[in-house]
């Protein structure tokens, strides 16, 4: 796997798996930038995500990580950034085809749903995996894109 930068967030309720998680990435080579949350300490996952996103966004990180209880929520909010293609990833395959099929760059999950071996196995997928050169998968992406701009129009 070719290492990556990674930007890696959680509010309160991912907060006691994301250090373990950027452990797990750093020991894979990536180089990861943690952007919060720092304690416990109740916060609100759109901060967070914002923070993940914008690093995804302008090019400082090549995929994003988010972890919250379910990664429900944090998926909500970085779909709702411009140029983000956010995925709940809870299992190996949809970790790897999001990329593969939807040039998914936000991978979220739910530390109250899924354990770290599982989710080092999910991560580790989602970051092995490379958008499809298959031009429906390409044609598709472009109409995401499409609905995007029309949406930031309104």
């Amino acid at each position: 796997m070719e290492p990556l930068a990674v930007a890696v967030g959680g509010d309160h309720a991912g907060f006691p798996l994301k250090a373990p998680i950027i452990e797990f990435l750093r020991s894979q080579g990536h180089s990861v930038e943690d952007c919060g949350s720092y304690d416990p300490a109740p916060v609100d996952f759109p901060d967070i995500t914002r923070a993940v996103g914008e690093r995804v966004r302008d090019g400082r990180a090549a995929r994003g990580i988010l972890v919250c209880g379910t990664g429900v929520g944090a998926c909500i909010a970085a779909n709702k950034m411009a140029g983000i293609r956010a995925s709940v990833c809870h299992d190996v395959y949809s970790a790897h085809q999001s990329v593969e099929h939807d040039d998914v760059n936000v991978a979220c999950i739910g530390a109250q749903v899924i354990g770290l071996k599982a989710a080092e196995d999910c991560l580790s997928a989602f970051l092995a995996a490379r958008f499809s050169t298959a031009e429906e998968f390409r044609r598709r992406v472009a109409k995401l894109a499409e609905m995007e701009r029309a949406a930031g129009q309104r």
